[in-house]
């Protein structure tokens, strides 16, 4: 049965955040609010928590998950990034964008596209995430909390509580967030492809 934690969305709990990071810590699968939608997210190196995930969605091993880190420092010790994509990716954080990147040796194999050595990074602009992430102290390992054969992400707390209560470990309910994923942007070839078209403003990538 999920843990479930309310958290103010402008001004989170520090003894729920810590709480919720605790348990990431420990091995355990969350979802959690963005500022695109809800995500799954576990510790960067849970095999366990990506094989639940994987589970989860029905994902194959071609899926890119998501590191979700908390500011473009952070970031840059997991991906290969130029001084151009540099300047791109800049600009459009912390938001509703993942950008698909050459992975560094810091990340584990596991997550990396099993071809192209790619992973999906993104620094998110809500409240309780960067919260979550600062108390944490590194990227949580993330994918969209879309299930299978559904269009759009669930947006409340206690309905994904009720759906999920036994195949996650918490839920972290801070209001309503949107039902729109982010924006992928693939700079793994130099140029900016865009993957998806989400919650993000396309036109700096066209």
């Amino acid at each position: 049965m999920a843990k479930y934690f309310d958290v103010h969305p402008d001004n989170p709990q520090p003894r729920a955040v810590r709480q919720i990071a605790d348990s990431v810590r420990e091995g355990a699968l969350i979802a959690y609010p963005t500022d695109s939608c809800y995500a799954l997210g576990c510790g960067l190196g849970s095999r366990e928590g990506v094989e639940r995930i994987r589970s989860i969605r029905h994902l194959d091993d071609r899926h890119h998950f998501t590191l979700v880190c908390q500011d473009f420092a952070q970031l840059g010790q997991f991906v290969r990034v130029d001084n151009d994509v540099f300047r791109a990716i800049k600009a459009s954080t912390p938001g509703s964008y993942t950008f698909i990147l050459p992975a560094t040796r810091e990340v584990p194999r596991m997550l990396q596209h099993p071809k192209k050595k790619t992973v999906g990074v993104r620094i998110p602009d809500h409240v309780v995430t960067q919260a979550l992430l600062s108390e944490l102290g590194e990227p949580l390992l993330s994918s969209t909390l879309l299930l299978p054969d559904e269009e759009e992400p669930m947006t409340q707390g206690w309905e994904i509580k009720d759906r999920l209560d036994h195949v996650v470990d918490a839920v972290v309910d801070s209001g309503d967030c949107g039902t729109e994923p982010t924006t992928v942007i693939d700079f793994s070839g130099g140029e900016a492809e865009i993957v998806r078209r989400g919650a993000g403003d396309t036109s700096r990538f066209e």
